[in-house]
């Protein structure tokens, strides 16, 4: 079993990765796959605490899974629709959802 420590410094690091991918990166398909990288760091905190809160934690990251699967579909047709248009995935072109 992995102990505790090791389990939320993993999931720092994932966590780290994942807002660091955010902030460099312009690619839309790779802002979606940190925003997803950041999510699964967040259910790795939630399963390795959940042996000293209960199954509540393990409750949460189904909730999660949930959200991040539409938040999946919902973002690729967005991006589909935007690539249609623009034929590019760079974020900059995004302004075309704007009013």
């Amino acid at each position: 079993m992995l102990p505790l420590n090791a389990a939320l410094f993993l999931s720092a690091i994932l966590f780290a990765i994942g807002t660091a991918g955010v902030v460099v990166r312009r690619n839309a398909i790779i802002l979606f796959m940190c925003i997803e990288l950041m999510l699964n760091a967040a259910n790795l905190a939630f399963v390795a605490l959940s042996p000293y809160a209960g199954i509540d934690g393990q409750v949460i990251v189904f909730f999660v899974i949930a959200v991040a699967a539409a938040e999946a579909a919902v973002g690729l047709a967005i991006i589909i629709a935007v690539f249609r248009h623009a034929e590019s995935v760079d974020i900059r072109n995004f302004s075309l959802l704007r009013w």
